[in-house]
């Protein structure tokens, strides 16, 4: 029997949105995690002289590995090994390699709710059992260790995403180090979301490798090194699951691509460019909190890294898909519904995305003031 999964509701806003560019009217886009600036300009003359040098094939770069290896070490302190580095089509791939090879159909996964749509839709799909544990603002809306030593039974696994989607809360050294005992304790196998690594408004971000090294470590180059069209990520799983991971790729995915693998490389030591966008998502993201306050939209989960606002508006609406839908005709400026991060309490949540220039950001909130008093009129 196929899984029945949800659709990606973010993705039929996307849609309205451009059929709105395309009838000349004026859209920001802010449903969608994705930068808006495109891949560093030494990456892009990288991949201009190979496409003009070299015809490309099948192919995994070892020097990228031993970059990505030597970045571990840069920014964790951590020690890997490249050969258990698999370089993958993005973060998605990676994600399902990782599942497969380490659970079987039936094994129990914990995830925090809200969470990345993607997360619980593949779980179901691979005929897995999302356990979804709800998470508030007592835990800053992310799991916890008291929570995972409180499903019983233990769960075969947990996914950890630290700066999460979309609520962009990071997760405490010394929270996290707490999670790895509670796992290794009761047999948890952790999965690690580390794809918004890099952009953090309030200090570094741990690496799940300096709490637990058996840990499943997915990444890719389209947040921080702004290369979501480029479709590379990778995955690092522990020595014992080297195997495992290059037989899942080559016969799934056969390898990343040949040309984004060249500029990946080159992107790696473009960090005086990558961090002057981070710059602007922190600009970005000081404007959206200090406007959203004052249009009612008070009950913010805290942007620590990532770049999105994960805002509260049941005191608006019980339906945020409808909500969103109103806001982008009336005012041309998309978001994401909380249904999708969360199918219980969603309805009253909305996701925006601050990727965006800021001239567009400032934009927006113009647009949004008098939307939102006018709102919040008709239901007072």
């Amino acid at each position: 029997m196929t899984a029945a999964i949800d659709p990606f509701h973010a993705i039929a806003i996307s849609r309205r949105a451009h059929e709105m560019l395309a009838a000349g009217r004026s859209v920001i886009q802010m449903q969608f995690g994705q930068p808006s600036t495109g891949a560093p300009t030494a990456a892009i003359a990288r991949a201009q002289d190979v496409l003009a040098s070299d015809p490309m094939g099948y192919w995994e770069s070892e020097p990228l590995k031993a970059r990505i290896a030597t970045h571990y070490a840069e920014t964790q302190g951590v020690a890997v090994d490249p050969e258990r580095i698999t370089l993958t089509c993005g973060a998605s791939p990676a994600f399902v390699m990782a599942l497969s090879a380490v659970f079987a159909p039936g094994a129990r996964v914990a995830l925090a709710r809200p969470g990345y749509v993607a997360y619980r839709n593949v779980l179901k799909a691979m005929h897995l059992v999302p356990v979804e544990v709800a998470c508030g603002a007592d835990t800053r809306f992310q799991i916890s260790a008291a929570a995972l030593a409180a499903i019983a039974p233990a769960p075969d696994g947990v996914i950890i995403a630290s700066p999460a989607n979309p609520t962009g809360t990071i997760i405490p050294p010394a929270e996290l180090a707490a999670i790895a005992a509670v796992c290794e304790a009761r047999g948890i196998r952790i999965i690690s979301d580390e794809i918004y690594h890099g952009i953090s408004f309030t200090g570094p971000t741990d690496s799940l490798l300096r709490h637990d090294p058996e840990a499943l470590i997915v990444n890719s180059f389209s947040k921080y090194w702004s290369m979501v069209g480029w479709r590379l990520g990778w995955l690092v799983v522990p020595p014992d699951l080297i195997d495992a991971a290059r037989a899942r790729m080559g016969s799934l995915f056969l390898t990343a691509p040949s040309l984004a693998q060249h500029a990946g490389l080159v992107a790696m030591d473009c960090t005086a460019e990558l961090d002057g966008h981070v710059a602007t998502y922190a600009a970005n993201r000081a404007l959206l909190l200090a406007a959203l306050p004052a249009m009612g939209l008070r009950r913010i989960a805290p942007p620590d890294g990532a770049f999105y606002i994960y805002a509260d508006i049941g005191h608006l609406t019980d339906d945020s898909m409808a909500f969103c839908k109103a806001l982008l005709e009336d005012t041309g400026v998309a978001t994401a519904p909380g249904i999708d991060f969360d199918p219980v309490d969603g309805g009253r949540f909305i996701r925006l995305s601050f990727a965006v220039a800021t001239p567009l950001v400032e934009e927006a909130i113009v647009r949004l003031r008098p939307w939102f008093a006018a709102r919040r009129a008709a239901a007072a």
